[in-house]
């Protein structure tokens, strides 16, 4: 069972709980907009999609929820901007996605957002002072056992660029520790966190939010346990484009 971490951190005990969440963050509908454009699609659970001001929505490819694939087709337009909105259960995040330093894994997150892939996915490895990983589908199911261990059918190679995780809120990759295991699980750091540098693939940053992040919910399977509300959850995720 492979699981994805991040490898400057290997804690010693990461097998999951088999112990089942109870109640894992009830859904409920998107945060209000506070901001930006107005609301741009009032969506099938009454709550409006913020859209940041220049930016558009871009549609949906699948009014359905697909969690396995053989590989992410090509959806970005070279010459537009990219910047995903994930509206969780604490607050809004918007991340300005770089995709010149980072095409295959944009697109690959571009590519799954635009199939719902990670509507109501959970943050399930949330550690003070260091991270926020998400991004696995396994953890809409109860069970812990496999949470931190799925991807979207499909994996690359870590994409090296100049950037670094010099402060807060840079979005990279999870992986294995092997080669070529980028897959759908992502993390955001809380904190300057340069020993990561050249191992994770950076490929976006929040441009609103930060204040976002001491909100998430702490906690990591076999380490910290989550409080019985659990943990805390992506409801929406969309593109927005300009």
């Amino acid at each position: 069972m492979k699981r994805f971490v991040l490898a400057a951190l290997f804690v010693p005990c990461l097998a999951c709980s088999s112990t089942a969440v109870v109640n894992p963050n009830p859904d409920g509908g998107p945060v209000p907009t506070d901001g930006g454009q107005p609301p741009v699609d009032s969506g099938a659970d009454g709550g409006g999609m913020y859209v940041p001001t220049g930016y558009s929505l871009v549609p949906s490819l699948d009014a359905t929820t697909t969690h396995k694939f053989a590989k992410a087709d090509q959806v970005l337009d070279p010459a537009k901007d990219y910047a995903a909105v994930i509206d969780t259960d604490v607050g809004r995040i918007v991340m300005h996605l770089l995709s010149k330093d980072a095409p295959i894994a944009v697109n690959s997150f571009v590519f799954l957002s635009l199939h719902h892939y990670f509507d109501g996915v959970l943050y399930h490895r949330v550690i003070d002072g260091f991270m926020a990983q998400t991004g696995d589908p396994n953890t809409l199911s109860a069970k812990q056992i496999g949470w931190g261990t799925g991807g979207p059918g499909y994996a690359f190679g870590v994409e090296t660029n100049a950037l670094s995780f010099d402060g807060p809120g840079v979005v990279g990759m999870a992986n294995t520790g092997q080669p070529n295991s980028n897959g759908s699980q992502f993390f955001i750091t809380f904190v300057p966190t340069t020993s990561l540098d050249g191992s994770y693939t950076i490929w976006a940053k929040v441009i609103e939010g930060l204040d976002v992040l001491p909100k998430l919910v702490r906690g990591e399977i076999g380490m910290t346990p989550f409080p019985a509300s659990g943990p805390s959850k992506m409801i929406d995720v969309y593109i927005v484009a300009k």
